[in-house]
């Protein structure tokens, strides 16, 4: 289970909030996660010189096709602005045929929390996946 440390990109400025998001991302079969893999490393050297990232975190169950990512950003339009852009755009267009399913939650802490523990986000992304198929029935 390769974990890629938090990495902080940009430094955070004290006193000040952090707009979180992690995700669980499911690919449909053990044969998509080579690609995926590749394609998250390649995103993940993107969120490493990213405007406005504070820190990122990668964690990838390769036997389970699972993985999850955490991110801490100075705002939702830094966070924005970076999934919008090359090569993670067209890394997400790609990607979609390849994908079981995916849970998305985002939040904010005070700079002084960073890093965020992997346990309280895989809480935060679980309790974002019930919420979701709640509202969907």
């Amino acid at each position: 289970m390769p974990t890629l440390p938090w990495t902080k990109p940009n430094p955070a400025q004290p006193n000040t909030r952090a707009f979180v998001m992690a995700s669980r991302l499911e690919v449909k079969s053990i044969r998509n996660v080579p690609g995926f893999f590749l394609k998250a490393l390649s995103a993940w050297g993107q969120v490493r010189s990213a405007p406005g990232a504070l820190g990122a975190s990668l964690e990838a169950q390769l036997l389970k096709g699972v993985f999850f990512t955490l991110s801490a950003w100075e705002d939702k339009e830094a966070l924005y602005t970076y999934a919008r852009t090359e090569p993670h755009k067209s890394i997400m267009i790609g990607l979609r045929s390849t994908m079981r399913s995916s849970a998305f939650t985002f939040w904010e802490v005070p700079v002084e929390e960073l890093p965020i523990a992997w346990k309280d986000a895989k809480a935060r992304i679980d309790a974002q996946a019930r919420a979701d198929a709640e509202s969907a029935r």
